[in-house]
């Protein structure tokens, strides 16, 4: 056994917390999202139903994870495919064309392993570009 259940003050509680937390959830921008549009891939199409809704996910238009209007138009439901795919063109989007810096999102309160590896690219862009011009 794990213990002893909690007395009927701490379940009062724990109820009430979980309501609490659950009334969050559901002023969230994803369940908000969920409730406006339907449940398909705006990229895709793919259908999402009942166990699968979870791989469906809230796009922000803009990029910015702030930007949640009431009305849901800066969102769009994407599966988690096509979700990465566009941050993956977003953030590609100024090395494709070498003519445009894109504005880059705000960065996440977490900590990603990759978060200097743009900085580490450009300089051996630079590297390679000096090298080549040293050779002709």
């Amino acid at each position: 056994m794990k213990g002893s259940p909690p007395n009927p003050d701490e379940q009062a509680w724990i109820l009430e917390k979980l309501r609490r937390d659950l009334e969050i959830r559901r002023r969230g921008y994803r369940e908000r999202a969920l409730a406006l549009f339907p449940h398909v891939c705006a990229s895709c199409g793919r259908e999402f139903s009942g166990r699968r809704l979870k791989e469906l996910t809230v796009h922000h238009k803009d990029h910015n994870h702030e930007n949640n209007p009431p009305d849901g138009s800066n969102w769009e439901l994407l599966c988690v495919y096509c979700h990465d795919h566009e941050h993956e063109k977003y953030k590609l989007k100024g090395y494709v064309d070498g003519l445009t810096q894109v504005e880059q999102p705000k960065s996440s309160p977490m900590a990603t392993p990759f978060e200097k590896l743009d900085d580490l690219l450009k300089d051996k862009r630079k590297e390679s570009d000096s090298d080549q011009s040293q050779e002709t």
